[in-house]
């Protein structure tokens, strides 16, 4: 979505079926892989959206020009498939945890306070993931 709440400590994204037509407050990534979903629900990502979008009141308002295109992306040019590879689990692990809440938006899920523990500790799984590609860049 374009606008997420301030309180969030990632932004709620998830695939969508292909018949399905982005309006302007929905910002959508063609032929996304895991790895990109992976990278964009985690913590570091959700910094960099903090920092660079612009604000609807006090709430993200997500910019494609300003955080997307400027986001630096976590890969390590000597280790790729290994830290790809891990972001790529843990961000299926990410939607196995969504699945499990079968009939619950992505809203019920991320309410602050609300997020179930499984889904919980797979995002925590994952920040860990695409902040150990971060730390090998540099």
């Amino acid at each position: 979505p374009r606008n997420s709440s301030e309180t969030r400590t990632c932004l709620p994204i998830g695939y969508l079926d292909a018949k399905v037509i982005a309006a302007n407050d929905l910002q959508s990534i063609p032929d996304a892989k895991l790895y990109h979903f992976g990278v964009l629900s985690s913590l570091m990502h959700r910094a960099w959206a903090g920092t660079t979008s612009g604000r609807l009141k006090s709430d993200i308002r997500y910019s494609v020009k300003l955080t997307y295109n400027t986001l630096p992306w976590p890969l390590a040019s000597t280790s790729v498939d290994k830290h790809q590879k891990a972001i790529e689990d843990a961000a299926q692990e990410v939607l196995d945890a969504r699945a499990e809440n079968k009939g619950a938006s992505l809203a019920d899920l991320y309410a602050p306070g609300q997020m179930p523990e499984q889904l919980r500790k797979a995002h925590q799984r994952l920040d860990k993931a695409v902040t150990s590609a971060s730390t090998a860049c540099t």
